[in-house]
């Protein structure tokens, strides 16, 4: 299993850093992300305030929102789900400082770091890159920086974070399912690299 997740790593950062090099700059940009600490939290509104106060990072109540403190990001993907993403290296110790934290009650911490692949795609027309496969509406008056989705792409589910107002988008998605999507927008940008 973990060499068939690295082969498949080497074949999306070779796709992605092919784009990179055929790219007009400042187009549109696919990229893959470095490996990121992922941890699924689910629980009630109550587990909501004891992650705060274990983790410093409010967790987003209003739907399909993101919390960001300092290099930790807190998405919320459903009434009592968050994903909380980190460096990896940070993944051990706040696993740890959760699970002190909900102690005896009713939450689910888990370390979800190999269900999803971290693509980026950033650019003038990214926006417009996503709008050829996505149902979502991506009109910086109702999809702008700190929203997050759960969303088809492509018919390939995947959690849609909008970074910035550029606009870059974070594409979490499934790691069997990421060099098709990878090869999909690639597709799909072809026509805004055309020089």
């Amino acid at each position: 299993m973990a060499d068939a997740a690295g082969a498949m790593r080497r074949t999306l950062t070779a796709l992605t850093a092919r784009l990179a090099a055929d790219s007009i700059p400042g187009a549109v940009i696919l990229k893959e992300c470095a490996i990121t600490g992922q941890l699924s939290l689910r629980g009630n509104l109550e587990s909501a305030a004891l992650a705060q106060a274990a983790i410093g990072c409010g967790l987003p109540s209003e739907p399909n929102r993101v919390a960001i403190s300092g290099d930790l990001a807190a998405l919320w993907l459903g009434p009592d789900e968050w994903l909380l993403t980190m460096p990896i290296e940070r993944l051990p110790a706040l696993a740890a400082t959760l699970a002190a934290a909900f102690a005896g009650r009713r939450a689910a911490i888990t370390d979800v770091s190999a269900a999803r692949t971290i693509l980026l795609l950033e650019g003038p027309k990214a926006r417009e890159v996503l709008m050829k496969g996505c149902s979502l509406d991506l009109h910086p008056d109702h999809f702008k920086p700190g929203h997050c989705a759960q969303t088809n792409l492509a018919r390939t589910h995947i959690i849609l974070r909008q970074l910035d107002p550029a606009p870059s988008y974070h594409l979490y998605v499934r790691p069997s399912y990421a060099e098709y999507l990878a090869s999909w927008l690639v597709d799909a940008m072809a026509e805004y690299r055309i020089r």
